[in-house]
């Protein structure tokens, strides 16, 4: 997630420079990955001055040349040649010294230096708006207005903005630092306890709505919630007379920064809000809603919707929409349609601020393969009691800047409220699983700074009362890893003494035995593989080891993907996969093992046994003057199983044939009546599923 410096100053007051910042933020949870510097011009037209043309005389050797002298606010004029028809004496112009680098709006960065140009030294150069990345112009110079001060830099002179984004690995369970306000709130929590941080006012400013003014008008469009499961609370209005146009310059900016592109003021502004207090917003076009009514249903099976990137897209029954009286407008929570979006033609918006249930809005994304900045905030679970206030905080902007008028009440759709999570906090439990004692005004003070409400407290213990954007928050635990993130880990001592609670010793030792084998096989040239458990669907049709195919799979119900919708059966497709893989690397002499589980279900009972793959093939021997071409055959294998079984302590080995569709030929290791291993050469077929063009045994 990317947040804007400057931004995150309009809600916590700091001297803390951007680095200061990311390393508070990382000391609490909050890991920042990176920290950028941003301009809005790039490089920040560092170097370029306001300067003066005193003269301006035409060039002895280029009729279209001016030879200037120019005054830059210190020291003596310097000269400039310049090429532009409009350059006079008197002017105020920019002028870029010695040693800036230019960025301009088309080709390369370049610097300017000292130079001769037909025979005459010019000292700098004055810059057309083009050649500063300032616009488009390239008829002349810029000419600055005659009050322009001569040595100004250009940046304090046109306002250049700087800023720094922050990129913070977001964890899924926090969702509560998922806007600028969130951050805001941990970050204030931050500096009035984390010991080391800088004196601050650490003031939390929360985004006004005072200046919002509702109606008591009941607007034109009609609202209707058919499942109540999937959306627990859903909250609009109407906005009339508004005029759709580009954004001020400020709120490109803003939106600039974070890596999003401006669009309109309406969408602007909800994608705004939606960075803002991390409560995802929609806008209608209310005079396209058919029939004046919007309804959130679920989808009927097979229905269609254009989305805003213009692909049709079929819905499942599970899919939650909001519809008018005759199709969806848009996949809730998700993804826009386009025929219902707002346009330059839009006058009249009705704005949606809504809670949509996780789980409805991440299997849906899933299924139609989407991942918006709505889905990533509904998904992981948005507080439902932000909607009212991210509503009025929109509409409020929507008034300011794009003229428009609340034209209805709030329509508030909440009829079973989420209340907020209750947790038992007990102070000698607390002080256990810290391995301190706290004093206990600072615990609460934590809990005061992270909106932990405390509703009822006595010597042994306090009630707690948990927002419900704190959706990770739910246990005594919990609470005591807010309290020690806050507090800082790195401020609890250690123990003088640790007790641990002394366990059996396994029997075998299983690791054990696993690296004495592996200690064998590597030093006899063996390179240890490790794959995925899940694997490909696909590759049930196979042959696999239990002999039942799809009748055994263990298929996820949620798949991330096709390729990872089942567990693995075998430990065979994975190695032929390395294997192909290899050999198109031009590396067909191979000597593989891996230490893996495979999965089975017979009934409703599950199975998961570990095991071990080697796999030969190529070469006996690197290619070589004083070496043979012989291939890696049966015996190579045999030997090596039987060296493995040997160095383990197991004697009493014998061989039979063995029937398997996975080999072409095939042998059963044993001792007594138990079956340790099976081994022999890959099938041809099993090799030609795999595009694999060599022998290979197993």
């Amino acid at each position: 997630m990317t947040i804007s410096y400057n931004w995150l100053k309009e809600y916590i007051k700091t001297s803390l420079t951007a680095e200061e910042v990311a390393a508070v933020l990382t000391a609490i949870g909050l890991e920042v990955e990176a920290v950028e510097k941003v301009e809005s011009i790039p490089g920040g037209l560092r170097g370029v001055v306001v300067g003066e043309v005193l003269e301006c005389e035409k060039h002895p050797d280029a009729d279209r040349l001016r030879i200037t002298k120019v005054i830059l606010g210190e020291g003596e004029p310097v000269q400039i040649v310049c090429g532009a028809p409009n350059v006079a004496a008197g002017q105020k112009v920019l002028v870029a010294t010695i040693g800036t680098k230019l960025h301009p709006n088309e080709g390369e960065p370049f610097t300017i230096k000292i130079g001769k140009i037909r025979g005459q030294e010019s000292l700098g150069m004055i810059c057309a708006e083009d050649e500063l990345g300032l616009g488009k112009s390239h008829d002349g110079i810029m000419v600055l207005d005659s009050n322009a001060v001569v040595g100004t830099p250009a940046a304090d002179l046109l306002n250049i903005q700087e800023d720094y984004t922050l990129e913070i690995g977001l964890t899924p369970n926090r969702t509560d630092a998922i806007s600028h306000y969130g951050v805001a709130r941990d970050l204030k929590a931050a500096l009035q306890n984390l010991k080391g941080a800088k004196p601050d006012s650490s003031t939390l400013i929360k985004p006004s709505t005072q200046n919002f003014q509702s109606s008591n008008d009941k607007g034109a469009i009609n609202l209707s919630i058919e499942n109540n499961e999937a959306c627990p609370r859903y909250s609009c209005l109407e906005i009339a007379g508004v005029k759709v146009e580009p954004s001020p310059k400020w709120l490109q900016e803003r939106l600039s920064t974070i890596g999003l592109r401006p669009i309109n003021n309406i969408v602007d502004i909800t994608n705004f809000v939606q960075h803002e207090i991390g409560q995802p917003l929609h806008a209608f076009d209310a005079n396209v809603i058919a029939g004046k009514k919007v309804v959130v249903r679920l989808a009927r099976e097979g229905e269609k919707i254009k989305t805003l990137d213009e692909v049709e897209r079929t819905l499942n029954a599970n899919d939650l929409v909001i519809c008018d009286s005759e199709k969806p407008m848009c996949i809730a929570g998700v993804f826009g349609g386009i025929n219902s979006g707002v346009t330059e033609k839009t006058t009249h918006i009705f704005l949606e601020s809504a809670y949509f249930n996780p789980v409805f809005v991440r299997k849906t994304a899933r299924r139609h393969g989407l991942n918006t900045d709505a889905s990533f905030r509904f998904e992981r679970g948005c507080d439902a009691n932000s909607t009212v206030w991210a509503l009025q905080r929109a509409a409020q902007l929507i008034a300011e800047i794009a003229g428009g008028k609340v034209s209805s009440s709030i329509q508030d759709v909440y009829p079973n409220p989420i209340e907020n999570k209750q947790v038992n906090f007990r102070w000698e439990k607390a002080f256990t699983l810290i391995g301190k004692k706290l004093e206990k005004d600072v615990v609460k003070n934590i809990l005061c700074d992270l909106e932990i409400e405390v509703v009822a407290e006595n010597e042994e213990s306090m009630q707690l009362s948990i927002p419900l954007y704190r959706t990770d928050v739910t246990r005594e635990a919990d609470v005591v890893e807010e309290i020690l993130r806050i507090y800082g880990y790195d401020n609890i001592e250690f123990p003088q003494g640790m007790k641990i609670s002394l366990q059996a010793a396994q029997k075998p030792d299983v690791e054990a035995l696993q690296n004495k084998v592996s200690d064998l096989l590597t030093s006899n040239g063996f390179a240890e593989m490790i794959s995925m458990s899940l694997t490909k669907s696909k590759y049930l049709e196979l042959p696999n080891d239990a002999g039942n195919g799809k009748e055994t799979a263990v298929e996820l119900l949620n798949p991330l993907s096709g390729d990872l919708g089942v567990m693995r059966q075998t430990l065979l497709y994975s190695g032929l996969e390395a294997i192909a893989n290899n050999q198109n690397h031009r590396n067909a002499d191979l000597r593989l093992y891996e230490f893996g589980k495979v999965y089975h279900k017979f009934g409703d009972k599950y199975n998961e046994e570990k095991r071990l793959a080697i796999f030969l093939t190529g070469r006996k021997s690197p290619e070589s003057w004083n070496n043979t071409n012989d291939a890696v055959s049966f015996t190579d294998m045999k030997g090596i199983l039987e060296n493995a079984l040997r160095s383990l302590g197991i004697s009493g080995i014998k061989f039979q044939a063995n029937e398997s569709t996975q080999f072409d030929d095939a042998l059963e290791c044993n001792v007594g009546k138990t079956t340790l291993a099976k081994l022999g050469s890959v099938s041809s077929s099993l090799l030609k599923s795999f595009d694999v063009k060599q022998a290979v045994w197993y």
